[in-house]
Formats: structure tokens, C-alpha cells, sequence
């Protein structure tokens, strides 16, 4: 007697959450989603679909959708200022270092477009994001703040109002951060181009003036 033909055996989902970390299974993702088809398209439902978990499951580490995008807000800051530290620490402070941080943030967006974009993208409301008021790991303005306050120090930057300062220098490097991440700049290398424009225009602004070779 012939036996009956074997039935395929079921293909796991290569996204679906068995074990582990959920809230770090949950923000990646939210990234996916994100990067894939936008900020609106994401919902717990669609995250825990994914993952193959309960929506009890995923209540229990995210109230609702702001939640989730506050956490992602949250971490996206934390490698930023991590980020424009490092330029600016190894690239030996002065101007340097200054350049060095404000090539920093733009590759930060275009290599962390989901991240960006809940970031500075509106959508979260103030407050969303799950930190606490003071923590110093994400105050990625502040790194900048400091950078501009010791250059002053050094008689290397104008001597103005860090503050403002600050955000004449982050309005440049977001806009063409922009630009690339809404494609406007079409290739990698029109970006290159246009950020060592605009942190050469930068420092003509605020430096005092003294060739980069010799501020290290």
C-alpha cells in the first residue's frame, strides 16, 4: 500500500520573536516598517504580527505607538551625541574636531534615516520620548553647546551667544541632512560634496580665523 505523500512541513517566518529581548525586537521592527513604508504606517498590531506575539505581549513594554516611536526617538539620540562625541574628541577638538562633528551628524542621518526621521520628523508630541529630563547619554545638542563653549574658550570661535550659535550650526548640517534623506541629493558623493561645503561656509561664520592646520 503507497504511502500518503508527506505533507511540506511549515515554513517559520524569518521575522517571527521566539525568545529573547522584545523591547529591542519591537524597535527593530519599528525601524523596518519605518524605513520600509513610513512613520504612519507603523501600529503595534502590524509589530506584533510580525514578531508573532500577543498585543498583551507588547502592551506590556509599549502603551501605544508613541510609546514605541519616543523609544526609538530615545536611542536614536543616545548614538548621536555618542556619535558627534567620538568626531569630536578623536578628531582633536579646534577645528578639526569641529568639522569633524558636523560631518558626523549628517552621515548619522543618511545611515540612520529611520532613526532621523522620528527624531526631528514631528511626530511625536513633546515629552514622548522615554528619558529622563536629565539624561546627559541623549543630549546630542548639548555635545555640540560644549564643543562651541571651549572653542570660545580658546579664542578660536566668535564670542556670542553659544546657545544661538548652536542652532545656526545645527540648522545647516539638518538641512542637508535632509536634502539627502528626501533624495534631493541624488548621489552619495553630491552630499560629500555638499557637506564639506556648508561646514567650510560654517566655520567662515563663527571661527576665528586660523587655518585648520594649525588648530588641532
Amino acid at each position: 500500500m503507497a504511502r500518503p505523500p508527506k505533507k511540506p512541513a511549515a515554513r517559520p517566518k524569518a521575522e517571527r520573536y521566539h525568545h529573547g529581548d522584545l523591547p529591542r525586537a519591537m524597535l527593530s521592527e519599528a525601524l523596518r516598517t519605518i524605513q520600509r513604508r513610513g512613520i504612519d504606517s507603523l501600529t503595534l498590531r502590524s509589530v506584533g504580527e510580525k514578531l508573532g506575539v500577543s498585543r498583551t505581549a507588547l502592551y506590556r513594554h509599549f502603551a501605544n505607538k508613541e510609546a514605541l516611536l519616543g523609544a526609538v526617538a530615545a536611542e536614536g539620540f543616545r548614538r548621536l551625541r555618542q556619535e558627534l562625541f567620538e568626531a569630536w574628541d578623536q578628531g582633536g577638538r579646534g577645528r578639526a574636531g569641529f568639522e569633524a562633528m558636523g560631518a558626523a551628524y549628517i552621515h548619522f542621518a543618511v545611515r540612520h534615516p529611520s532613526h532621523y526621521r522620528v527624531m526631528f520628523g514631528g511626530a511625536l508630541a513633546k515629552g514622548d520620548a522615554t528619558l529622563p529630563p536629565q539624561d546627559k547619554s541623549a543630549d546630542a545638542f548639548g555635545v555640540l553647546v560644549d564643543a562651541l563653549v571651549e572653542l570660545q574658550g580658546a579664542g578660536l570661535a566668535v564670542s556670542q551667544d553659544a546657545h544661538l550659535l548652536a542652532l545656526f550650526v545645527w540648522s545647516v548640517v539638518h538641512g542637508v541632512a535632509m536634502l539627502a534623506l528626501d533624495g534631493v541629493l541624488h548621489r552619495p558623493e553630491d552630499t560629500e560634496t555638499l557637506s564639506r561645503f556648508a561646514i567650510e561656509r560654517l566655520w567662515s561664520g563663527i571661527g576665528v580665523g586660523m587655518p585648520a592646520e594649525a588648530v588641532k
